[in-house]
């Protein structure tokens, strides 16, 4: 009988020493479990602080967008009315180069008119300039 009680007080023993060695391990897990509940929370706060900065920046990139898209409403305007402008510099050189044609095809009639008399008087004088001989 001897033998198995020492034989069963050598199993407590070593329940005994595994029982420690749980509470051990159960302890260091709890600790281990605070720290990673602490390192959660750190983390989620950080998470909030990037998501508040994203919206900061998505509001600000709206802006942007949105100044994007006036500049390019005036930009065009600005293009279109200088287009307006040289279609009607464009109207307005060729209407003048038709004045101007016009101009020179009247003042051509009448050199050629002016020619035409000069020669008639030229050939008048001839004429008497004949008869007096």
């Amino acid at each position: 009988m001897e033998p198995r009680v020492d034989a069963l007080e050598e199993q407590v023993g070593r329940l005994s020493e595994q029982v420690r060695a749980g509470k051990e391990d159960a302890a260091a897990a709890r600790i281990l479990a605070g720290a990673a509940d602490r390192d959660v929370e750190e983390f989620r706060g950080e998470l909030r602080g990037v998501r508040h900065e994203l919206h900061g920046i998505r509001g600000e990139l709206g802006t942007v967008r949105d100044d994007a898209k006036a500049f390019h409403r005036a930009t065009t305007a600005s293009l279109n009315a200088l287009r307006a402008d040289q279609s009607d510099l464009r109207r307005d050189v060729s209407q003048r180069f038709d004045q101007v044609d016009k101009g020179f095809i009247e003042m051509r009639g009448k050199f050629d008119a002016t020619a035409a008399g000069q020669q008639h008087i030229v050939e008048l004088l001839e004429g008497l300039i004949g008869n007096q001989d």
